[in-house]
């Protein structure tokens, strides 16, 4: 067993938290081992391939300077390097992609390069190193400290390594099971948290969000690109949810907001909005005629949402199967798509339809790792409720609940896919939010800090802490706190249960690393 030099911080997972956490502990003079089980960091905007749920305001406010810094770099990257018609390159908030879901959907790959870019000082100091290909396997506990986490790389070698404060930034909450801290999963009840959505038996610690194995494809009408038939294709083409309305093979969906049917296809009649504009990656129109001969778009799209089964709470076999499963499903949608789905101008099937592997650096054409929703959750000092942020659940109080802890803010709707328990949709609006310091900490544990989806959240309040520039400001806002609790010799319960040592922690974030603890206009609102 290899044993490397001890960083001051090791961060595990290398998603958008983990990268944020890494970047912000490296400014303030840390060194910071960075691991991640692929060999892409960026978590669910690259390795999961997912274009950024943002909110309407992303561009002027509600996020840290350096996501702010990562959406710049890629739009700067199309301006340096494609050959962009003058509106597009001129264009300050330049959409890459002209998807419907952000104004900045882009190529998972110009992300990657991105968050190199925002790392490069640090990675050529040696203050940042990098482990990617590897996974943690076991936890070193000692009292109520992690001493070491001991990863292991795809060759099989492992490698233990020590650190005075280890952050969790796996997209599952990997270090809360290695390490036996005490965590949630699953859905709460009513019982437990007085919340409108929740359970009204009891809790289901087996219902889960669903989970997508997201593609990307180009058209090329005139060729033929069908896939071969997947081995689940039989089952997929007539499976239908008890909830849903017709077979998940179709264009027949529920409406997330309102529960209603609707009807969209990968392509739509003229002046109706189509699938293939929502996440779409790359828009050919931004360039000289002839240039590109396809945009290409992003499929995380209803009909390959998978929720037969969920990832964690059950055996690795079990997982094994379910994100088979999934990738199964998105196969067999592809292949429907191809061969067998009616045509917006009539007939069946678009052959032309193409999986761009290339797109998402894999070889089977689907993304590095499914798309996850939601993870373990550490029980910690705070947890934040529906009654926190919710619109209808906070009644005639206007904004969300003010926590004099904020470490940072964010703002998106309460977002829940159907579960592995056959449940729909939850979609419900909420108010721009701040990010407690109390929902950091866990409620034993004094040197394991959470910096992704992982914080302390309910099943209900997952949905509108779990997108991307959230989960960007978790991790930067942990990474500081462990820089900070490094630095000043104070545990992180600390920081908070102590009036002064909470303002100076705050004083950092805001007026030396710029982060927002306050919303310019907390009573805005998305309806």
């Amino acid at each position: 067993m290899a044993r490397d030099r001890q960083p001051d911080i090791l961060v595990v997972g290398g998603g958008l938290g983990g990268v944020a956490a890494t970047l912000a502990a490296a400014r303030l003079g840390m060194r910071v081992l960075l691991t991640e089980e692929t060999d892409w960091i960026g978590g669910q905007l690259t390795v999961q391939a997912v274009p950024p749920d943002e909110h309407p305001w992303i561009e002027g406010t509600g996020c840290t300077p350096t996501y702010q810094r990562l959406r710049r770099a890629i739009r700067d990257y199309y301006r340096r390097n494609y050959p962009l018609l003058p509106d597009a390159r001129f264009d300050p908030q330049l959409n890459p992609g002209l998807g419907r879901v952000s104004p900045l959907c882009h190529e998972p790959r110009v992300a990657l390069l991105a968050m190199y870019e925002l790392l490069a000082p640090y990675l050529t100091s040696g203050r940042v190193t990098m482990k990617l290909r590897c996974r943690p396997v076991a936890a070193h506990v000692d009292g109520d400290r992690v001493r070491a986490v001991t990863l292991r790389d795809a060759a099989g070698t492992e490698t233990t390594i020590e650190a005075a404060y280890i952050l969790d930034a796996t997209e599952l909450g990997d270090l809360l099971e290695l390490a036996e801290i005490e965590h949630v999963i699953g859905a709460e009840s009513q019982a437990e948290t007085g919340e409108p959505h929740a359970l009204a038996g009891d809790a289901d610690p087996l219902d889960q969000q669903a989970v997508t194995a997201c593609f990307a494809m180009d058209y090329l009408p005139d060729e033929d690109h069908t896939t071969e038939r997947p081995e689940d294709y039989g089952f997929w083409r007539t499976y239908r949810a008890d909830f849903w309305p017709g077979p998940q093979l179709g264009w027949l969906f529920v409406d997330p907001v309102t529960l209603d049917v609707r009807r969209q296809g990968v392509f739509e009649e003229s002046g109706r909005e189509d699938l293939w504009g929502f996440r779409r990656i790359f828009y050919k129109g931004h360039f000289p005629a002839g240039h590109f001969a396809s945009d290409i778009s992003l499929v995380n799209w209803p009909q390959n949402d998978y929720w037969l089964g969920p990832l964690v709470g059950v055996s690795a076999e079990e997982r094994a199967a379910n994100e088979r499963a999934a990738r199964q499903l998105s196969l067999s949608f592809l292949h429907w798509m191809q061969t067998e789905a009616p045509r917006h101008d009539g007939g069946f099937g678009y052959p032309g339809l193409r999986l761009r592997g290339d797109v998402v650096g894999t070889h089977d054409g689907l993304a590095k790792h499914v798309y996850v929703r939601e993870s373990r959750r550490i029980r910690a000092e705070l947890t934040v409720l529906e009654q926190h942020v919710a619109v209808e659940a906070r009644g005639k109080l206007e904004g969300a609940e003010p926590f004099p802890d904020s470490v940072g803010i964010g703002s998106y709707r309460i977002d829940l896919h159907p579960s592995t328990r056959g449940r729909t949709y939850v979609d419900i609006s909420s108010w721009p939010f701040q990010i407690p310091l109390g929902a950091l900490i866990p409620i034993r544990v004094e040197n394991v800090l959470p910096a992704a989806k992982n914080l302390g959240v309910t099943h209900i309040t997952n949905g509108c802490y779990r997108l991307h520039p959230v989960e960007w400001s978790i991790g930067e806002a942990a990474g500081a706190l462990a820089a900070y609790c490094l630095r000043n010799g104070v545990p992180p319960r600390h920081v908070r249960s102590d009036a002064k040592q909470l303002a100076q922690f705050q004083h950092l974030l805001h007026a030396v690393l710029g982060i927002p603890l306050v919303w310019p206009n907390p009573r805005a609102t998305i309806r």
